[in-house]
């Protein structure tokens, strides 16, 4: 799996961050995510999913064939 995120996209909701808090976190200035891992081992899947998922500004994309 490749996540990738938009940056323009996110408004800073934090959504990510609670359900996968091993691949987002958030900029302190802005509050706009940061992606921890774009290649995230198998057992980070499933929260790169949900996050992807609960995403308010669908800035998560994730390529499930990478």
């Amino acid at each position: 799996m490749k996540v990738t995120v938009d940056e323009d996209k996110c408004c800073g909701a934090g959504t990510c961050v609670m359900v996968a808090p091993d691949l987002f976190d958030q900029r302190d200035e802005d509050g706009v995510v940061v992606l921890l891992d774009a290649e995230p081992s198998a057992e980070l899947h499933d929260g790169a999913r949900e996050a992807a998922n609960m995403c308010p500004a669908r800035a998560i994309e994730l390529d499930e064939s990478a």
